[in-house]
């Protein structure tokens, strides 16, 4: 009489601990939810100081398009955080150095733009670290920060990104620019209408891991954006002068 509940019980405790393990593999993605994100981890999220605006950029470096997002950037005098790919740097290692030599900062994005749920700990591991030791290699220093292809961090990639001494940064505003449709006004129309003092913006100098020559639609927006930020009495430039927040407000 009792076997069937037992079999039941056994299922259910087994369901909830899978649940659990989950929970403690997947849980982190939660800070790519807007706006909870931004409530619980303000600081991961990319909340910073609320005169500064941190300009960053995805999927580089790409020889065929960042040297011309840096002599934008150069003749706007404006310095942002370049979250570099390892297998793309391992390509275009001079385009590394040129983006310090410019005064702009380096970050992670991983060795491989793949979603970290697909990836073991072991395997998320050895992505951050590879990344991370080249970075280090061909730039002269390691990164400081770290962002997870797609925004989705998990357990694993936290404490490798903590024991390699990286901080995680996400993003409050994109541009939604990997697109085949986005265009310059459609770029800036999505940033603007999300961007606050404090905020972070994600954009892509590279078509690496989305629609080929989405970049240039990024690149048309730019100049406008970066206006349209100074207008508002807001600095724009890179993670390392955002003062990220540590609690929620």
């Amino acid at each position: 009489m009792n076997e069937p509940r037992r079999t039941v019980d056994a299922a259910l405790c087994a369901a909830a601990g899978g649940a659990l393990v989950v929970a403690a593999y997947a849980g982190p993605a939660l800070t790519a939810i807007t706006p909870l994100g931004r409530l619980l981890w303000p600081g991961v999220s990319g909340v910073g100081a609320p005169q500064h605006v941190a300009l960053t950029f995805d999927d580089g470096p790409d020889r065929r398009s960042t040297p011309v997002f840096l002599d934008l950037l150069d003749r706007f005098r404006v310095r942002a955080t370049f979250f570099l790919l390892g297998s793309m740097l391992a390509r275009n290692p001079g385009l590394g150095k040129d983006l310090l030599a410019a005064g702009h900062e380096i970050g992670l994005h991983g060795f491989e733009h793949e979603v970290l749920l697909r990836r073991t700990p072991a395997a998320t591991h050895d992505d951050l670290t590879r990344g991370f030791n080249l970075i280090a290699e061909v730039c002269g220093q390691p990164p400081r920060w770290y962002r997870p292809p797609y925004g989705v961090l998990t357990t694993p990639a936290l404490v490798t990104a903590h024991k390699l001494g990286m901080t995680p940064v996400l993003w409050t505003a994109w541009g939604r620019d990997w697109t085949r449709y986005a265009t310059p006004t459609s770029v800036l129309r999505t940033v603007t209408a999300s961007l606050r003092g404090g905020g972070t913006i994600l954009l892509h100098d590279s078509d690496s891991a989305a629609f080929p020559g989405c970049w240039k639609a990024t690149l048309g927006a730019l100049p406008v954006l970066i206006h349209a930020t100074r207008r508002r009495g807001l600095t724009i430039g890179p993670l390392r002068e955002h003062q990220l927040a540590t609690r929620a407000r």
